[in-house]
């Protein structure tokens, strides 16, 4: 089981990504545009320095999936929200159905 400070982590981080979400599309909308004039340019390092400045933990490659069971970070199956091993033991106890085992 995952230790609960790294579970509130990870909470903290949904939170913001969440909060910060809009904010951070919009500055992105700007980056990507292909305009090339000297104001845009002006634009894209401003808003270029603003990502720059909003916190680490609110973009969302840094949100890591957990098992919703164990907490486990490794081995994540996004179909069911949990990890490979707590996967296993609840099909061997026929608690996911229509899973058969085979050679696993």
């Amino acid at each position: 089981m995952a230790k609960e400070s790294m579970k509130a982590r990870e909470r903290k981080r949904e939170r913001l990504t969440a909060r910060y979400a809009s904010k951070r599309a919009e500055l992105t909308k700007i980056l990507k545009s292909t305009d090339a004039s000297e104001e845009i340019q002006n634009a894209k390092w401003d808003a270029m320095m603003k990502i720059q400045k909003l916190p680490a933990n609110s973009s969302k490659v840094r949100v890591h999936n957990r098992c919703g069971l164990t907490g486990r970070p490794r081995g994540y199956m996004r179909q069911f929200g949990i990890s490979r091993v707590t996967f296993r033991e609840m099909a061997l106890s026929g608690k996911i159905p229509g899973v058969k085992k085979a050679s696993w």
